[in-house]
């Protein structure tokens, strides 16, 4: 027999009764019925009950036994008595009458149970991770992700595309988050950095003539975390695609991602066909760039209702032109009570307050202070507009849009919250498209990048080069081939059609104020490539550890990551970042100047 075991913990079967068998693992659970031990025993693949009564003569060493010792048990299987059967675990027919053990290794005193799914503090979870992955949810949400990683990738492989490596020692980067920087030793006073994204690599692999490229790349960001952000590090479906157009990209990705969604969703619905969503209707109709369509609150403008009303607050908010106020509708709000509730809530966000109309029976008109003050006219123009009716409410921001609209977002997450709107049988997917290139910048009065600076611009290139750089109306409304992938309510990942004609890219940051002796300094290499003959390319990035959070139902990116930082970015079990040696901050020719406490 096995050294250590004839099965795995997971493997017996009414079949195996009778069988003589070794097995090895954990004690997960140990049990006094009587001067009967249970011993749950539990490896990677699942978990066996063992029995050891004091007929065994390995009774006294059972007796010794605590949870987490590591064991190796001989015994003989034996189906369990009629009503202890456990239908919930597939060996629960059997269990195993021990003869011998013998332990590979006692543990000590726990700081944390692994039996149980019980909450414990975050630094104690990261500190003792390892006994965190012993746990049942946790465990399985490790092996859900490797599960992902290998469906995507087969996916991507079966559609055509090719899996490559880039570099994990680059250059610093100018744009986005702060990178992770590594010094050289052989070449002193200069610096590596981590790659943010294998962006640049990836563009360059296309130039190169290579057609379809993937990977699933690490990619590292000195940035603060968040839940749906992992501090340092984390890992994205990287793909770039030559000689296509966005809807060519949008092909290629959507069956991969609906397909994994189908595949580990468990039974969940999934959007068939992604829908395109205007970053302005998405802004306007949701508050926000990745809504949440699970929830069906859908917000309108009801500026007209209000114009030289009887309101006067939000008159005269709308004689400034630019201003109005939308409406977040609330069917099945419509009582004083929940109308009361949004207005504190509101408060506790910073907000004065949140203006309201509730319908209720017998009251014609509408009930609330905006309704008195309106009117049963208006106040019926803005129930026909919202379809609302008794038992209804109604909510109100007013303003500049782009001043409210994120508050205005939360409020409308807030009422599918209270209101249980939100389906959780679903995976609502969508794609974002069309936002906008160029934004003002109101700190230095100018045109900027308001989002990714090497994307095509949305329009005829003929016309964008003929741009006269001081129309900023014209500037300002055009669209980039820029777009999201969103997925209920979580981003999963941005891309574009890139910019890959040197006489755009000139242009576009001339239009930003940024000289061509910039663009040169920061991007030289990237702009040489391009003059050297690149073909028309695109590509996007969803997160894996955004995707497995949806599929594992979880709400924060450290329950399907196997070793992460806390919110500091500290590594507490490791104990990084932790202080080096003199001897090798010189071999770096590196002298520390640290911050005075």
């Amino acid at each position: 027999m096995h050294r250590y075991r004839s099965h795995t913990c997971g493997a017996l079967r009414e079949t195996d009764i009778g069988k003589d068998v070794r097995l090895s693992g954990w004690c997960h659970r140990i049990r006094d019925h009587g001067g009967v031990l249970f011993i749950d025993l539990r490896d990677h693949y699942g978990l066996t009950q063992v029995v050891c009564d004091p007929d065994s003569k390995a009774f006294k060493q059972a007796e010794q036994l605590r949870s987490e010792w590591v064991i190796r048990i001989d015994g003989k299987v034996r189906k369990r008595p009629e009503g202890t059967e456990n239908a919930d675990l597939p060996t629960g027919q059997i269990e195993v009458y021990v003869s011998e053990i013998e332990v590979l290794s006692a543990a000590g005193e726990l700081p944390m149970p692994v039996f149980g799914d019980q909450e414990y503090p975050e630094e104690i979870r990261l500190k003792y991770r390892f006994l965190d992955l012993r746990r049942e949810k946790l465990h399985n949400n490790i092996m859900l992700r490797g599960r992902v990683i290998d469906s995507i990738r087969k996916r991507m492989k079966d559609g055509g595309f090719f899996e490559f490596q880039t570099p994990i020692l680059t250059a610093s980067s100018p744009e986005g988050a702060r990178d992770y920087l590594v010094p050289s030793r052989i070449h002193p006073g200069k610096f590596y950095a981590l790659p943010q994204a294998p962006q640049q690599f990836k563009q360059l692999i296309m130039v190169a003539g290579f057609d379809r490229y993937f990977q699933i790349a690490p990619c590292f960001r000195d940035e603060d975390a968040r839940a749906d952000r992992s501090p340092g590090e984390f890992y994205q479906l990287d793909l770039e695609m030559s000689f296509v157009t966005q809807q060519d990209v949008f092909d290629a990705v959507e069956p991969v991602i609906r397909g994994v969604f189908e595949e580990f969703g468990e039974g969940k619905k999934v959007t068939p066909k992604f829908p395109m969503i205007p970053y302005a209707e998405a802004m306007s109709k949701y508050g926000s760039d990745k809504p949440d369509l699970r929830n069906p609150v859908v917000m309108q403008d009801v500026s007209p209702a209000f114009k030289e009303s009887g309101f006067k607050i939000f008159a005269r908010i709308l004689e400034t032109p630019g201003n109005a106020v939308w409406a977040i509708p609330a069917k099945g709000g419509g009582n004083r009570a929940f109308c009361d509730r949004m207005n504190s809530w509101a408060q506790g966000e910073g907000q004065p307050g949140l203006g309201y109309i509730f319908w209720r029976e017998g009251e014609e008109g509408g009930a609330g202070p905006l309704a008195k003050n309106i009117g049963p006219e208006r106040t019926k123009q803005i129930a026909d507009q919202m379809g609302l009716g008794v038992g209804d409410a109604v909510f109100f921001v007013a303003g500049k849009p782009k001043d409210f609209v994120k508050f205005a977002g939360l409020a409308r997450t807030r009422v599918g919250e209270e209101l249980n709107m939100i389906a959780q049988d679903r995976f609502d997917l969508c794609w974002i498209v069309d936002f906008p290139m160029f934004e003002w910048n109101e700190e230095e009065k100018k045109i900027d990048f308001s989002h990714n600076p090497f994307s095509m611009p949305n329009m005829p290139v003929e016309d964008f080069l003929k741009l006269d750089p001081s129309d900023n109306d014209k500037l300002l409304a055009i669209k980039a081939f820029q777009y999201d992938i969103v997925c209920n309510g979580v981003e999963l990942s941005s891309g574009a059609i890139r910019n890959h004609r040197p006489d755009v890219m000139k242009k576009a940051f001339a239009i930003a104020g940024y000289p061509e002796t910039v663009l040169e300094e920061k991007f030289g290499g990237m702009l040489h490539a391009f003059e050297l003959g690149a073909p028309p390319h695109g590509g996007i990035a969803p997160g894996i550890d955004r995707i497995v959070m949806l599929l594992a139902g979880e709400q924060n990116l450290r329950e399907v990551v196997l070793f992460p930082m806390n919110q500091k970015a500290e590594d507490l079990m490791m104990g990084a970042p932790a202080e080096v040696t003199p001897k090798q901050l010189k071999e770096l020719s590196i002298r520390l100047d640290l911050p005075k406490k």
